[in-house]
């Protein structure tokens, strides 16, 4: 079974990857620097949170853009 999220954890996550889709990576640590500079989160484990389910949406959008380019090919 895989984690369960909060809908604003989702919500949130989802907006900023659609409002600046080139600054995320599939990096952790990265997204929490990046998180610091686009969004205004009080918490620590909510910035956490939210910075691992937006890896968690970019390496699922990189698998569907590698699984659909082999298909192609």
């Amino acid at each position: 079974m895989g984690k369960v999220r909060p809908v604003f954890i989702k919500k949130v996550s989802k907006e900023l990857v659609e409002m600046y889709p080139t600054v995320f990576s599939i990096v952790f640590e990265e997204n929490k620097k990046q998180l610091h500079k686009y969004a205004i989160i009080q918490s620590k484990p909510v910035r956490n949170r939210i910075a691992g389910y937006i890896t968690h949406l970019i390496k699922n959008q990189k698998t569907k853009e590698e699984n659909l380019l082999s298909k192609n090919v």
